[in-house]
């Protein structure tokens, strides 16, 4: 007679193995809008900063673009202050950093985000900041939030002039992220891709504002494409 127990013991070694893992590949297909040939020259980037392990069905990944009519330089003063994100992301209502704090990796910063969001704080650790390479990266450490081992990365790059005079960035952002028990793959990576958009777009806002001599907006919430965010969100459930 076969012991009661082994059957136990099967369904308890199959839930405790580890999910199937994955490379990501975005390195093979240019992010909504930029062409094949501007992508091309990106791709060696891409498959350095932005590529990740993630578990099937249990993480999800993504890579967007933004085009920016500005200095690569101008942009880079605005994306490496880890300290100031509320400058062009929204939906943040304040950012505070520790005593002493100085722009180094390892170096955190606590986020309150705005109302209505399925989060109320973040503790988000500085990964990655390259002043050579145009380069820098987080990871959400801490929080009441739904995003939980979130880990972005932003790298900008000086694109070809389109018009005599004009000077180009392309801002490439990636992200891994666990997917909760409770939504589908599709939708953490629609709900993300959606808040991610609409920082690239302030981004470029505010970078070309710096890049006139306007200098740059402070406020952590903003209009202009925000409401219909905030809508596709509301529809993924995300909202409380």
């Amino acid at each position: 007679m076969a012991d009661p127990e082994e059957p136990q013991n099967d369904i308890a070694s199959v839930e405790e193995e580890e999910p199937e893992t994955t490379t990501t590949a975005h390195h093979l297909t240019p992010p909504p809008g930029l062409t094949p040939d501007e992508f091309a020259d990106l791709v060696p980037c891409v498959t350095e900063f932005h590529t990740y392990r993630v578990k099937k069905g249990k993480q999800c990944s993504s890579l967007l673009a933004q085009k920016i009519q500005a200095p690569r330089a101008a942009v880079w003063s605005i994306v490496r202050r880890f300290d100031k994100p509320q400058t062009y992301k929204h939906f943040i209502k304040s950012c505070s950093v520790k005593e002493g704090f100085s722009l180094a990796v390892g170096r955190t910063r606590d986020v309150t985000v705005i109302s209505g969001l399925p989060a109320e704080t973040s503790t988000e650790r500085l990964d990655i900041l390259d002043d050579e390479r145009f380069v820098t990266g987080f990871t959400i450490i801490g929080g009441e939030h739904r995003l939980r081992n979130y880990r972005s990365v932003t790298s900008l790059h000086a694109l070809p002039a389109a018009h005599e005079g004009d000077e180009w960035t392309v801002v490439l952002e990636s992200y891994m992220v666990d997917v909760p028990e409770d939504n589908s793959e599709e939708d953490t990576r629609l709900f993300a891709d959606t808040v991610v958009k609409l920082n690239l777009q302030k981004l470029a806002s505010v970078a070309v504002g710096v890049a006139s001599g306007g200098g740059a907006c402070t406020s952590g919430s903003g209009s202009g494409g925000v409401c219909g965010g905030e809508s596709s969100l509301y529809f993924l459930g995300w909202f409380a």
